[in-house]
């Protein structure tokens, strides 16, 4: 009993970190593809909100964020949502987590790059100024290399055939037997 706890306690001691090093955010889905928008408000009503919320319903303006690859993510009095579709509650909090904001009830309007790295940045009384045309011209003074990200890539492993059957000098192996699950001991 106590070699399985001390087994439990070392697993813990090294993988703790590894997992909390990898929040999920759901903007990690988004980095060299899209850029995100965020917007922070502790209500539905906040002006802030409204303000970006009829901006974005524009139809002039719904071609301007298709064309910067705008995604919109809101968190209106703790609940999540992206491009109008709900985010779960952990995927919620990875987001504010991952943006390393702290404690306040401040509205916050956050513009992040391809790249992954804040763009704009808003809190407080001058989000109520933060309009799609001052998001639309940060954006469009970006450098070209951040406006041409690319998404990264994922290397694909190479798995090796199985060698023929009947090549000289090797017997085809035997599928190995499961493994009976070990008892556990009454405690």
């Amino acid at each position: 009993m106590l070699i399985r706890s001390l087994t439990l306690t070392t697993l813990l001691a090294f993988a703790g970190p590894l997992l909390a090093a990898e929040d999920g955010s759901p903007l990690d889905i988004d980095k060299g593809r899209a850029r995100p928008l965020i917007v922070i408000a502790p209500s539905t009503v906040d002006p802030v909100w409204v303000g970006l919320k009829n901006s974005l319903n524009d139809p002039a303006n719904k071609e301007g964020v298709a064309q910067r690859n705008i995604r919109v993510y809101t968190v209106l009095n703790m609940f999540g949502q992206l491009d109008g579709k709900d985010l779960g509650q952990q995927d919620t909090m990875a987001l504010i987590r991952s943006l390393k904001l702290g404690a306040g009830a401040l509205p916050k309007v956050i513009l992040v790059g391809k790249d992954g790295e804040k763009k704009f940045e808003s809190s407080g009384d001058e989000s109520k100024s933060v309009d799609l045309k001052k998001i639309f011209e940060t954006i469009d003074a970006l450098p070209a290399t951040e406006k041409e990200a690319a998404p990264p890539t994922v290397a694909t492993p190479v798995v090796a055939e199985p060698a023929a059957k009947g090549a000289k000098g090797e017997k085809p192996g035997k599928p190995a037997k499961p493994a009976k699950p070990p008892e556990m001991p009454d405690d």
